[in-house]
This record gives C-alpha cells, structure tokens and sequence, in this order.
C-alpha cells in the first residue's frame, strides 16, 4: 500500500504531537530535523514492505502449482512468505 506525500506528512506531525503531548519527548529546538527523520523513517520502512511484497510475489507465480490471489490458500503462502522475508531483513 503507498501512502501519499501529504498522508506521511500528515502522519509525522500526528506522530510527533502525540509524543509531545504523552511527555515521551521534549524538544529543545525547531522541530523540523525530527519531523523530517521520521518521514524520512516512514518512507524507508514502505519502501521495504513494498520490496518484500515483489519479491514474495515473484516467489508465488514460480510455484508449479498456480494459486490463485485472494484465494485462502494464496493469503496464507503470501502471509507465510511475507512474514519469512520481513524476518530476514531484520524488521521482526
């Protein structure tokens, strides 16, 4: 799924707001470097997810029997497979 530039954006102040207003951070300067980290951040970690989805899918149309998408056998190989190559990039 790919979010547009200004639903990130509009993500990374809700973000930092609610760590503002939690007290989980306080901020000594302008905000505007850690707002752009964690869009920076958000848009790293899509990108990946995005990566795994092609490779996970390439993996799935190699299979000798055809699955059809959307079918339940289908989700459960591309959820197996996901979760398997998200592991291997060290973000579980």
């Amino acid at each position: 799924m790919t979010l547009s530039d200004d639903k990130i954006t509009q993500t990374t102040y809700a973000l930092l707001k609610g760590l503002m207003d939690k007290g989980m951070i306080v901020l000594k300067e302008d905000d505007s470097l850690l707002r752009r980290e964690i869009k920076r951040t958000i848009i790293s970690e899509l990108k990946i997810g995005e990566d795994i989805d092609v490779e996970v899918r390439k993996k799935l149309q190699s299979y000798t029997k055809k699955l059809i998408e959307g079918s339940p056998e289908w989700e459960i190989m591309y959820r197996k497979l996901f979760e398997e190559e998200d592991s291997k990039k060290g973000r579980r």
